[in-house]
């Protein structure tokens, strides 16, 4: 066993958490997702205080309905 001592550094992880990089990993994940739940969803990226977040969300009608109905979008995630 070692004593080895770890510790982040907190400004760097943000950095990395809000980089261009990131944010392409996560719109790329996005859209595998929209592309699972079909019509009538949509995607969308934002930066935050911390980190870059996306979000997939039913837009239409139709869209709206099926997800309340089936999950549609809890399913889309776990494929």
């Amino acid at each position: 066993m070692s004593s080895m001592k770890f510790k982040l550094d907190s400004a760097g992880v943000r950095e990395l958490m809000k980089s261009a990089e990131m944010q392409a990993i996560l719109t790329e994940e996005a859209s595998a997702i929209q592309n699972r739940a079909g019509d009538g969803y949509e995607q969308d990226i934002y930066v935050g205080k911390n980190r870059a977040n996306a979000m997939v969300r039913a837009s239409t009608y139709q869209a709206k309905k099926d997800n309340l109905k089936n999950n549609t979008l809890l399913k889309a995630l776990n494929k």
